[in-house]
């Protein structure tokens, strides 16, 4: 069985030099024993492999990149991304410094070269310091070379290496041996100012290039940055600070206030705000108690707590989201497969095209046709640069994917990417998609003169296990409670118990006619129409009359409303699929402001309703929470994982929204189009860029306008053609995924005063139903209060009140809690 195993693993890969490099890499490691597949990432420097871990290894792997002449730091410890971080780091610094030194050089040869090329002494001085530019500083050019000769092939440093070394020679045997061009008619040139101002142009092309790159990779850095190198572990004898590295599952760690958490876990003791944005996206912190999850790289508050270890190391979800947009930031967009054969033999093409051309100059011009000729091969050599074509696509993939990753959306890898441009139908689960995933109270009325019986109904539904009472008892925290005698649940019908003397129930309509109780007319009413808004009723009573009547229904999320909206000004269908009853999925639908829905439906009938709209020729989204709805996910075009990074979702879902926030969807959607149309621009201008330059380089203006592009020029030329691209793929970064569609507020059929304010101080459920009875309390007042996140969503159907009146209502009737604005 091991040697069916796959193991999939992203090595730094160091020596590349353009795209021609990356193409021989994957050649060599796709052409091994047990490779299932490898992807090799220029931008990056990375190579993504599968492999079956019976047959090769990643010392294999390593052996036949360096007998490509390349290497690949494969350190199974996790020290080779350090070590490729540190080898990367070098060799900008060294880069850094070479450039300097040749553009430094650069300006005494191109002054002696252009003002005093006829001074004999003037070109000896310029032959001297061209020397050590084209042979010391540009000496990786020709080591390079020759190693890709060894192994019988060539990259763009051959192209450097050839075009560099001929325009030398020729200028060195023009300064000695005059006399073989003069005796002939001809003036001898000497080209040393070209050869080395070409070194320093790409060189200079090479740094920024590097630069440019370092902003693609940024997500990746910010993403290892957010885990703490050490923490404070509670053992027998206090407090200990011990490495990350140390931790094992089942340590009791502290977190002060301001610290970051190392890894993930569950809080023991204490409670405090952590903000987990740098993960989900989500800018409010979320409240954190005794039982609660943590996760590694998010951020404490002022609060401070203990929490239970669950998974350290690579287990962490911090982990597996950097292994994750790692992985997809190496992988190839189906476009790009077309650029690498290009680029593999892009290289050999030009060294034909660039003899041709001077071929073509010696036999159409023999007069000039060698000195003209030679300096169209140069120009031609130098210019036709496959960087830019080979940066193209994976340059842009790397900061579509990482910025994704940094708004909480997780993308697989490019092909997902480039599939989520073309979806033009989403499906859309209900439970705990849509809706919250749990019943809890939504509306409450009570009888006149009746609120004190508050904590008698909150002791009577405490000791009902049913998901229903829960949810009672959730709206009535902090209510105190009292004893309860003969307690009995009634299935089908409700509870029954007896305190302060009399007898109490708590069920539906049935159990009050049971028990011949008449409910409270204006009651009813209230009642009867929450029934037709698909909510299931709650009845308080006691021997005599009804109480109270309670509303639950599985509440729809405050973003789901919006989220369709913006799908829907995207040109998206959206379709709910429910296996509930008609009824609450017709209202659960006509509060997010889907038209199009099936109720009814079981799980394996979810995958059929995709395949039917697949059928009509649709490309089909689906979003679920990644474990009840697999069959649909796997069959969709795109499977959305809504959750907080659970593991199944992770390892299958194409796409994983780490929030539950369903606006991620469209920002996923414009984030892919964004992408893609970066993808397309880069290819259309690395190409345009080749198809006018090459020729314009061999010298085709000449014949007409008496022009021939000088090597220099080319090389500029080239150096920007490359750093525009990086250019332009680094101007995703800066593009806003969340505004282009902002039509996501419903329509309202009346005008009404609607304002959220941030809430501070709570820190439970109970504290959560205190603020908001507080609020509802007031005269035209309707206010809905969150805990994850803090926020008081307040409603004025009449003229609007005050922060100052509000914050006196929560102070007086609540507690020691602050409203500030949003």
């Amino acid at each position: 069985m091991e040697k069916s195993k796959i193991i999939t693993n992203t090595f730094p890969v160091a020596g590349m030099s353009c795209a021609s490099c990356a193409v021989r890499v994957d050649k060599a490691l796709n052409g091994l024993p047990g490779v299932e597949s490898a992807h090799v990432n220029y931008a990056s420097a990375t190579a993504r492999v599968d492999y079956r871990s019976g047959e090769c290894s990643p010392g294999t792997l390593k052996r036949a990149v360096q007998a490509a002449g390349y290497d690949l730091l494969t350190d199974a410890e996790g020290p080779a991304e350090d070590e490729a971080a540190h080898v990367r780091a070098a060799h900008y610094r060294a880069l850094k410094r070479r450039t300097l030194w040749a553009a430094g050089l650069c300006l005494p040869i191109v002054a002696g070269g252009m003002l005093f090329m006829d001074a004999p002494a003037v070109k000896y001085a310029v032959w001297a310091l061209s020397t050590p530019v084209v042979f010391g500083l540009g000496r990786e050019f020709f080591v390079n070379a020759w190693k890709q000769l060894r192994h019988g092939a060539a990259n763009m440093d051959t192209l450097v290496a050839v075009s560099t070394g001929i325009a030398y020679l020729f200028s060195l045997f023009n300064l000695f041996f005059p006399e073989f061009w003069l005796s002939r008619g001809i003036e001898p040139h000497v080209y040393f100012e070209s050869a080395a101002v070409i070194v320093a142009f790409i060189l200079l092309g090479r740094l920024l290039e590097e630069r440019a790159k370092r902003g693609t990779t940024t997500a990746i850095a910010k993403l290892m940055g957010l885990q703490p190198k050490t923490v404070t572990v509670i053992t027998p004898s206090g407090e200990r600070s011990v490495p990350v590295a140390e931790l094992r599952a089942g340590d009791l760690v502290a977190v002060h206030p301001g610290e970051r958490i190392a890894v993930d876990g569950t809080v023991a003791e204490g409670a405090s705000y952590v903000d987990e944005s740098m993960l989900s996206g989500e800018p409010l912190p979320v409240c954190k108690q005794e039982g609660a999850a943590v996760f590694a790289g998010t951020m404490n508050g002022n609060g401070a707590f203990r929490f239970r270890t669950d998974r350290v190391g690579q287990d962490t979800v911090l982990a597996r989201i950097i292994r994750m947009v790692r992985d997809a930031q190496g992988s190839k967009a189906p476009v790009q497969r077309t650029v690498d054969r290009i680029a593999g033999v892009f290289v050999p093409a030009i060294i034909v095209l660039a003899v041709l051309t001077f071929a073509a100059w010696m036999l159409f011009a023999p007069e000039e046709g060698f000195t003209r000729g030679l300096l169209a091969l140069v120009t031609v050599l130098i210019i036709a640069c496959p960087c830019a074509l080979g940066l193209a696509t994976p340059t842009a993939l790397m900061v579509g994917i990482g910025k994704g990753a940094g708004q909480g959306i997780l993308v697989k890898d490019a092909a997902s990417l480039e599939v989520a441009r073309k979806v033009d139908t989403v499906v859309l689960d209900k439970t705990g998609t849509l809706t919250e995933g749990r019943p809890s109270v939504v509306d409450a009325a009570w009888a006149e003169g009746s609120e004190t019986a508050r904590r008698i109904l909150f002791s009577l539904e405490k000791r009902s296990g049913h998901p229903l009472s829960q949810a009672v008892v959730e709206s009535l925290g902090g209510e105190r409670d009292v004893p309860v005698t003969g307690f009995e649940s009634i299935p089908g019908q409700g509870v029954r118990g007896v305190a302060e003397g009399r007898t109490w129930y708590a069920g539906n309509d049935a159990l009050l006619s049971r028990h011949g109780i008449v409910p409270d007319a204006r009651l009813q009413r209230l009642a009867e129409g929450w029934v037709q808004e698909a909510k299931t009723v709650v009845w308080f009573a006691d021997e005599e009359r009804t109480h109270a009547v309670l509303a639950l229904a599985d509440a729809l999320k405050p973003s789901s409303a919006g989220a369709v909206a913006r799908l829907h000004a995207l040109g998206i269908t959206v379709w709910m699929l429910t296996g509930d009853n008609a009824g609450s999925a017709r209202e659960t639908a006509r509060k997010a402001g889907i038209t199009r829905f099936r109720a009814g439906v079981l799980p394996h009938e979810k995958a059929g309703f995709v395949r039917q709209l697949q059928s009509e020729g649709r490309t089909v989204a689906m979003a679920g929470d990644g474990i009840n709805d697999s069959a649909a996910l796997a069959q969709a075009d795109l499977s959305v994982a809504m959750g907080q990074g659970s593991d199944i979702a992770m390892d299958t879902a194409m796409v994983t929204i780490l929030s539950s926030d369903l606006r991620k969807i469209p920002e996923m959607i414009r984030l892919s189009q964004l992408t893609v149309r970066t993808i397309r621009q880069n290819l259309f201008w690395a190409f345009i860029y080749n198809l006018v330059a090459i020729p314009v380089a061999a010298g085709a203006l000449y014949p007409l306008w008496g022009f021939l592009l000088d090597p220099m020029i080319g090389g500029a030329a080239m150096a920007l053609s490359s750093v525009s691209v990086v250019a332009n793929s680094l101007r995703l970064k800066r593009r806003r995924i969340g505004d282009e569609c902002e039509h996501d507020e419903p329509v309202e059929t009346e005008e009404k005063m609607k304002k959220e304010f941030i809430v501070d101080g709570m820190t439970c459920n109970h504290c959560r139903m205190h603020v908001e009875h507080a609020l509802n309390a007031l005269d035209g007042v309707k206010a809905v209060v969150t805990l994850d996140p803090p926020v008081a969503a307040v409603e004025f159907s009449g003229p609007e009140i005050g922060l100052g009146e509000l914050q006196k209502a929560v102070t007086e009737r609540a507690g020691e809690y602050t409203l500030r604005a949003r």
